[in-house]
């Protein structure tokens, strides 16, 4: 068998699964990928990636070559190379694109369209806003609450994932932050109040109150929300993304 196509998860993982099927090293293959596979967001859009891989040919070297079949052989070699896929000689060979913030927030504006796309959100629409370090994006879209989700749980994850495309390509430190409608003020008062509420009932029942899991930006709401206040303390508990915040009554 001197040639293979395998479907995996990922590239990496369809080539390493070829090669050992194959019983080569790398070195003695030429692998073309066929699709690059997708992760997806959120269940949605996920594609497993295509790989051929296939085992070179190895020529007998009986003489030592004149000058001329070394120049041959010299254009075997980069012949050997151009049939690489353009995903291949990208990432291998071809420099580094500039980066800039400029084709940050681009990248990341096309980034989060193509994720409203396999949502089936069809009317996305992206205003900027810059404030120093900070890129506000405010999205629109007749299906705000696909973008929102429970507590804001969907927003908060495309904010975290555009984040990670923006330091992709920024040239400087920016922050992504992302909001549809009035989400995230509605949310801020809303956090304030059940702060006010909670600190209330830790003090009259004597015990402490915990709240569920939260992001490190909500549960910072609800930390400065009560530090004037002297019969409490406010502390997070457990790692990401289970993280959640704690009152105590100061007895």
């Amino acid at each position: 068998m001197n040639q293979i196509t395998q479907t995996a998860p990922t590239k990496e993982e369809a080539i390493t699964i070829a090669l050992e099927k194959l019983k080569v090293s790398k070195q003695d293959v030429t692998i073309t990928v066929v699709e690059e596979g997708k992760k997806g967001f959120l269940g949605f859009g996920v594609k497993p990636a295509v790989v051929q891989v296939t085992v070179l040919k190895k020529e007998k070297v009986e003489e030592v070559p004149k000058k001329e079949e070394v120049e041959v052989e010299n254009i075997k070699q980069v012949d050997d190379i151009e049939i690489k896929s353009p995903v291949l000689v990208m990432e291998e060979e071809l420099p580094q694109i500039e980066q800039t913030n400029e084709l940050a927030v681009k990248e990341t504006i096309q980034y989060i369209n193509e994720i409203a796309k396999e949502m089936k959100i069809d009317d996305l629409v992206i205003s900027e806003k810059r404030e120093g370090k900070f890129i506000n994006l405010h999205l629109n879209s007749e299906k705000a609450a696909l973008l929102i989700g429970k507590r804001g749980q969907t927003l908060n994850a495309l904010e975290n994932l555009s984040q990670l495309v923006a330091n992709k390509f920024s040239n400087s430190f920016i922050i992504i932050k992302l909001d549809v409608g009035d989400y995230r003020e509605r949310r801020k008062e809303s956090l304030e109040q059940l702060a006010e509420r909670m600190a209330d009932k830790a003090v009259r029942t004597g015990h402490k109150v915990e709240f569920e899991p939260m992001s490190s930006f909500e549960r910072k709401i609800i930390h400065n929300a009560l530090s004037a206040r002297i019969d409490i303390e406010t502390f997070s508990v457990g790692t990401d993304p289970n993280r959640y915040l704690v009152i105590e009554p100061i007895k």
